[in-house]
């Protein structure tokens, strides 16, 4: 059980633009910065080498959009990238590669990496879980980053405060895997404990990010794990009452419920101490609700459970027959999936939860008008 939870962590955590249709607002973002995890992770982990052949590293990650691997968890193009292409803004290049390629980064850089958590590293050698870790670059560590890489963008505090009112700071998602590592590892009673801390954290970052300069901040909270195919799989339950009617595990979805509302609580206390700053709280669950709840009504014609990529089982995720390995295999239209590899999701669904961020009503308050609306 133990391998098998430990191979479960070596695969996890870690929308299209058809046409864009112009809009005659000035473009707000000049850059944008973003933290945190696989659900944003453009390439850092990866160029960590943190594993010597990722499965991220290849086919069939990244055949949708790019028809190349690229580092990111999905079969193409993450809510981030839909965020840049709505502002008119490049692709955010992951820092790891843009430092040691001494790349301009002007309109900004992504510094999430896949499987990072809100809390140090220190918290899981206390918990006994530091072995699992997939990577040790926590939102603190990139917090770091952010603050080296800073001279290089503006010089003096003028500069900066000019630069940084242009752009836009994305916190998260971060903290599901700061759950994710203790719910596989069989440690579910803990979870709730670790919501302060994870929630502090997140708002001690975005604290500094506000003291360097940044004004406009979008802090995403967690998705309805409780419908993710690992989850469904690794928790399935012969009890119908533990499901929802969307056909997801209530005491995980109201656990991500619970997180969100906290998330939720601190984030109005932050407003309240820097009113000068716009914090925006991005409303993953919600939107990414409405397809668990009416899957084929967006297109997801094969459901919103079931995983794309994988090797078998009800949800086809089977950890023997992980996504990229040589005995699972992808589905032939991903575009009909909502979940890519059973832990994250694809570019379709992707380019949903994004269309409801920049379109509404899954920010509060809403985004500034996008320079493009995602088709």
């Amino acid at each position: 059980m133990k391998f098998y939870i430990i191979l479960i962590l070596i695969s996890f955590t870690f929308g299209f633009l058809k046409e864009v249709v112009s809009n005659p607002t000035p473009r707000p973002f000049e850059a944008i910065f973003n933290f945190g995890d696989s659900l944003s992770d453009t390439g850092n982990f990866l160029a960590s080498g943190a594993i010597l052949f990722p499965v991220i590293g290849k086919l069939p990650y990244g055949e949708t959009f790019f028809q190349h691997a690229t580092g990111r968890c999905s079969d193409g193009r993450l809510v981030i990238d839909f965020i840049a292409e709505a502002y008119g803004l490049p692709y955010l290049q992951p820092y790891l590669k843009v430092t040691k390629d001494h790349q301009k980064i002007y309109n900004g850089v992504n510094f999430a990496v896949a499987g990072a958590t809100a809390l140090d590293v220190e918290f899981f050698i206390q918990e006994g879980l530091a072995k699992l870790l997939w990577t040790n670059d926590s939102l603190n560590i990139q917090l770091g980053w952010f603050k080296k890489l800073k001279p290089s963008l503006c010089t003096t505090k003028q500069d900066c405060d000019s630069y940084f009112k242009k752009s836009l700071f994305v916190v998260g998602e971060i903290g599901g895997n700061d759950y994710n590592y203790a719910a596989f590892a069989g440690n579910i009673s803990d979870l709730q404990a670790t919501v302060p801390l994870v929630v502090e954290e997140i708002t001690k970052t975005i604290t500094e990010l506000i003291a360097e300069g940044a004004v406009e901040l979008l802090v995403p909270g967690n998705l309805p794990i409780g419908c993710s195919a690992v989850y469904l799989t690794l928790f399935r339950s012969k009890n119908i009452e533990d499901y929802d009617k969307n056909g997801c595990l209530k005491a995980f979805n109201g656990f991500a419920k619970y997180h969100n509302k906290q998330l939720n609580l601190a984030l109005e206390t932050l407003r309240q101490k820097n009113p000068h700053a716009r914090i925006i709280y991005a409303n993953y669950f919600g939107a990414a609700n409405r397809f668990f709840h009416a899957p084929r009504h967006y297109g997801f014609t094969n459901g919103a459970s079931r995983a794309c990529c994988g090797g078998g089982g009800p949800y086809n995720f089977n950890n023997s027959a992980r996504c990229g390995h040589s005995n699972s295999k992808a589905c032939a239209d991903p575009t009909t999936y909502a979940n890519w590899d059973g832990i994250h999701l694809t570019e379709a669904a992707y380019r949903h939860i994004a269309k409801g961020l920049i379109e509404g009503p899954f920010t509060n308050p809403p985004l500034n008008p996008s320079l493009f609306k995602i088709a």
